[in-house]
């Protein structure tokens, strides 16, 4: 557990998640509620990756989590729209069009990449766990520098496609 985290994020992470999930996660704290330390974090830290690749992470991991398991967690900047209706026939609707945009970024990136990001950002594995996956007959720093090489690339090309489709948005 991270010592810096304050008496009442400790007091609200408690309440929140289970004894078993604080011993083995590292906790850190974003936007004023505990996180786990993701390997998204860990390769913006080390210098591998830039913000808006953080923020393409980010992006995917909430269409994914909304597409498949159907709960939204919004940002602290979202703004309500209110152009849409709130009937479960526009939930469903947006539900599915979050789930498309996961299925666009499959087909343009590739199932590869899609793998490595559902692994890092959803599953929430780590470089080991992904480098003994990934490549079972070499040692687990060999594994780990090669898994981190790649999810680097991977989200520089998420940003990329995230910054392309926004740049087709603004054209049409």
């Amino acid at each position: 557990m991270n010592q810096t985290l304050t008496k009442e994020t400790k007091r609200i992470l408690n309440t929140i998640v289970t004894p078993e999930r604080q011993r083995r996660s590292e906790w850190t704290l974003q936007h004023g509620a505990p996180r786990v330390r993701t390997t998204v974090q860990s390769l913006l830290n080390a210098g591998d990756i830039d913000q808006s690749a953080a923020d393409a992470a980010e992006r995917w991991y909430r269409d994914f989590v909304f597409g498949y398991y159907g709960y939204v967690e919004f940002a602290p900047q979202h703004e309500i729209n209110t152009l849409t209706r709130h009937d479960e026939v526009s939930w469903i609707v947006v539900r599915a069009h979050a789930k498309a945009r996961i299925t666009d970024i499959r087909d343009a990136l590739g199932m590869c990449a899609h793998i490595r990001l559902r692994m890092m950002i959803a599953e929430e594995k780590t470089f080991s766990d992904m480098g003994k996956f990934f490549y079972p007959g070499t040692t687990e720093s060999v594994g780990r520098r090669k898994v981190s090489a790649q999810c680097a690339l991977v989200l520089e090309q998420l940003s990329d496609y995230y910054e392309r489709q926004g740049k087709k948005k603004v054209a049409s």
